[in-house]
């Protein structure tokens, strides 16, 4: 399979996973799901994107053979965190955009308090999703995503950069305050989907390592497969 091909069949998982997360149907424990809140929600997270996030998430745990099933749902909570960000970042208040890949942003397309609500339920979802028990992992690999995923979406990462963002329009950072600032707001939740590869015991599989060589394009300096598992 292609790697165009590949992320596309990933991008279907993920996408075919948060619609049966995301409906109206109230779940064990769940009172309600507000129809327009949950009308909102989807607006901002199935609206289409390449879902790179849970790409690297699947694709780096199966350099170790991990289980495809429940690194499907890491991939859905993580990018839910995503998706989170997004709606809260075409806020007035943050970058104001009215457009996301081409269409109305939530807070357009609903209303502004949708929004932040939005965006707010998603964040607390994708800890759900990794804590539920249909995420077939031990519990002590389902606190260690958990503690990663808090870090790289909280103050020392994804929201601390985009406070720095904010900052940056009224006082402009020198080149290692933009490092910085992308480190935060972007590297941190790029770069921790490769960590649930670590997660499961063992060593890159011959198919893993086949793939992974396959991926890089040229160019690119040879590193060894088990570099996922720092």
């Amino acid at each position: 399979m292609s790697f165009p091909a590949r992320m596309a069949a990933r991008a279907a998982e993920t996408e075919a996973l948060l619609t049966r997360l995301l409906d109206d149907a109230p779940r064990p424990g769940e009172i309600a799901r507000p129809p327009r809140l949950m009308a909102a929600i989807r607006h901002g997270a199935l609206n289409g994107g390449k879902r790179l996030r849970p790409f690297l998430v699947m694709e780096s745990a199966a350099l170790f053979g991990a289980d495809d099933a429940a690194c499907l749902r890491v991939a859905a909570a993580l990018e839910c965190i995503h998706c989170f960000s997004l709606i809260h970042d075409d806020l007035p208040a943050m970058d104001d955009d009215a457009l996301r890949r081409g269409q109305p942003t939530v807070h357009i397309a609903f209303d502004e308090a949708s929004a932040i609500l939005a965006g707010d339920a998603l964040i607390a979802f994708a800890f759900e999703i990794v804590a539920d028990a249909e995420t077939a992992l031990p519990d002590a690999t389902k606190s260690k995503l958990i503690a990663a995923l808090a870090r790289a979406a909280g103050f020392g990462g994804m929201t601390g950069g985009q406070a720095l963002d904010l900052e940056a329009e009224r006082f402009p950072p020198d080149e290692a305050g933009v490092a910085t600032l992308q480190a935060m707001k972007t590297g941190r939740s790029s770069a921790s989907p490769a960590r649930p590869g670590r997660l499961s015991p063992g060593r890159p599989t011959t198919s893993g390592r086949g793939w992974l060589a396959s991926a890089r394009p040229s160019g690119w300096p040879s590193r060894s497969p088990t570099t996922c598992s720092t």
